[in-house]
């Protein structure tokens, strides 16, 4: 039984890692990201001014008791020695004030529905965020390998075109022009090798700080993949979107009506304010004096009334707090203004990110195949003796660039889809899982 389990064990270890596509890192990093989780708190916290607004209209109930121990000396003049006494006394009271009407409290009151309002907003924000920093995390990564695969498909690619240049040299068909020329280029990929393998490691490092793990494997695109235009293929139905339900416009359009509300809630300084107002208590007193007979008293007390606070002079504090909040009011506005046009530029820039990064992936597609020929052509030439060793070095160059550019137009491509949808505010985990389904292995 043992060795049958360490067996399973043993073959369970040679398994080679199942590659992470990018919906299973999204949900790694939504439960390590610290960006994440910190916006997640931020809205907690903002959910409860509104139970801390509506406590300000709601009763507030306050107990208080008392005991003391008395100890008196009374002296009366001229007409009988001093006496002592002493005694116990103890109470309790029970009050109740239950606000009438307080503008200040009701704009207070009106104005933790907007600030709850802004946190959702701020947490929604935050969650898009998350969507596209992880993909481009992972899609930065993903370029990175490929670059790194390019560039050691290159070098390979030129060690043999040096193999070449050597041997024909040697045997005096070639010159040592030739040789050299190899060498350089090699020289260069190595450098570039080296450069690219510290990118990679860079991007991966990126990509851990958000998901807390260090990347081993990524499942890569497909090379077939076929990528589709944004639905509505319309720029200004996605701008209008934008304006409307971008989630940096929803925080602002809550600051707005947070701005007005603060308006109101500053010229009521000049109001009046009515409160009920109920108190019950009891007194218990017992005085002795030394040597007599003790004392005692019991008091029962009980009250309810109405409270009524009118504002006079304030030194013209309460006029300047209103011509503040006007001014922040006007802030709030243009801010808003400022949110709706950044997100109109953003839905643009990402709509002509996936439209123009189509149209360079289909450019780039034929140029691979052109790119392909041309290397073809020109090794076979060098072979026969009609080209040089140069023109299949750079053909060879110009098919690996052109395979990088395809590689990373297709990533942001994807990349700005998924912005198109951020910047309309309708970016969702579904979303990317549809982009995770283009992943993987054909």
């Amino acid at each position: 039984m043992k060795r049958h389990a360490l067996f399973l064990g043993i073959l369970a270890f040679s398994q080679p890692l199942l590659a992470a596509d990018l919906l299973q890192t999204y949900r790694e990093a939504r439960a390590n990201d610290p960006v994440y989780a910190s916006a997640r708190a931020s809205r907690d916290a903002g959910r409860e001014n509104l139970p801390q607004g509506l406590a300000l209209l709601l009763p507030t109930v306050s107990a208080s008791g008392f005991t003391q121990m008395n100890d008196i000396d009374i002296t009366f003049r001229g007409v009988a020695p001093p006496s002592q006494r002493e005694g116990n006394t103890n109470g309790y009271s029970l009050s109740l004030t239950q606000p009438l009407f307080n503008w200040q409290s009701i704009m207070l009151y009106k104005e933790a529905g907007f600030k709850v309002a802004q946190a959702e907003a701020a947490f929604g924000q935050a969650a898009q965020d998350l969507v596209v920093r992880v993909a481009q995390a992972f899609f930065d990564v993903l370029a990175s390998q490929d670059s790194l695969a390019f560039i050691q498909a290159q070098k390979t690619a030129i060690s043999e075109q040096l193999a070449q240049a050597k041997r024909n040299f040697e045997v005096g068909t070639a010159t040592i022009t030739d040789t050299h020329e190899a060498q350089a280029r090699f020289d260069l990929a190595t450098s570039q090798e080296i450069a690219a393998q510290s990118d990679l490691e860079i991007r991966q490092r990126a990509l851990q700080q958000i998901i807390g793990k260090f990347p081993d494997r990524l499942t890569p695109l497909r090379p077939s993949t076929e990528l589709s235009p944004p639905k509505p293929n319309a720029m200004e139905q996605w701008v209008s979107s934008a304006e409307n339900q971008n989630f940096a416009v929803r925080i602002q359009e809550a600051a707005l009506e947070i701005a007005t509300r603060e308006v109101e809630r500053s010229r009521a300084g000049h109001y009046p304010s009515l409160n009920l107002v109920g108190n019950v208590g009891k007194n218990s007193a017992s005085i002795s004096t030394i040597g007599t007979t003790s004392l005692g008293t019991d008091s029962t007390s009980r009250n309810i009334g109405l409270q009524l606070a009118i504002p006079l002079y304030a030194g013209g504090g309460v006029n300047s707090l209103v011509r503040q909040a006007i001014a922040n009011q006007e802030k709030a506005r243009q801010d808003l203004e400022t949110a709706r046009r950044s997100a109109a530029l953003s839905a643009r820039q990402a709509y002509l990110g996936v439209t123009n990064g189509m149209a360079q992936v289909r450019a780039l597609e034929q140029a691979l195949v052109s790119s392909q020929s041309a290397l073809d052509s020109n090794k076979l030439g060098y072979e026969v003796g009609v080209r040089i060793n140069i023109d299949v070095l750079n053909a060879q160059q110009q098919l690996f660039s052109t395979k990088r550019d395809l590689s990373k137009a297709r990533y942001d491509t994807l990349l700005n889809g998924l912005k198109l949808k951020a910047a309309s505010g309708t970016l969702t985990e579904e979303d990317l899982g549809a982009v995770n389904r283009l992943l993987g292995t054909d």
